[in-house]
């Protein structure tokens, strides 16, 4: 089995910077939706069976995008839904953005792990939910040839495959930025996941670098 991730299209959201992580409707940008439909004719020579995407409006309009292009059938799963940022979700101050990137500084130290903004997610959350999806990949397809599709986002993609993918770490993750509708990709090999594409790198090893 093989597992390829994406990160959607560019959004409204990115666009007029505001923390968009729930079903605000930002969606697609004429340009996302190109970006969407790039992705497609990419994907075009391999043999999809499922496209899986998060619920967030961007994300389900690349995955429909690409779906109908290729004639792949899409599922909405939460687990691969950008993380909850709570009380700071529809805001675009400078306040709420340092708020935010204070929780991504602290998870990336190995601090307050288990902290999140009042109503969201905390790093342990996310990986979690992220492991819990993936395993459920794992369990319906390994042993077979089948390739899917999961369309995420950045902050859920960063926080929730380092690990997950045995080749992979946080400090990895972070330092390679996951670019609109770049792809990553995994297989399954001797009883575990191996990243063997993280958008333009091949990662060495199967172990944590």
């Amino acid at each position: 089995m093989k597992i390829h991730f994406t990160r959607h299209g560019e959004s409204r959201a990115n666009t007029l910077h505001i923390i968009s992580n729930r079903d605000l409707p930002h969606h697609l940008t004429d340009n996302g939706r190109e970006q969407a439909q790039t992705l497609a004719t990419r994907l075009a020579g391999i043999p999809l069976v499922r496209i899986y995407t998060s619920p967030v409006p961007r994300a389900r309009q690349t995955a429909e995008i690409v779906g109908a292009a290729l004639n792949v059938p899409v599922e909405v799963s939460e687990g691969l839904k950008e993380y909850d940022c709570g009380l700071l979700e529809g805001r675009g101050d400078e306040a709420a953005w340092a708020q935010h990137a204070q929780y991504w500084q602290d998870w990336l130290a190995g601090r307050k792990r288990d902290s999140a903004p009042e109503g969201g997610e905390s790093f342990f959350e996310i990986q979690q939910r992220v492991r819990e999806f993936v395993s459920g990949l794992v369990a319906e397809y390994n042993g077979t040839p089948a390739e899917v599709l999961c369309v995420s986002h950045g902050g859920a993609l960063t926080f929730g495959l380092p690990g997950l993918l045995s080749n992979l770490d946080l400090a990895f993750a972070h330092s390679h930025d996951i670019p609109h509708v770049e792809l990553i990709s995994a297989e399954w090999r001797h009883g575990k996941l191996v990243c063997t594409r993280w958008g333009q790198l091949v990662p060495n090893g199967d172990e944590n670098e």
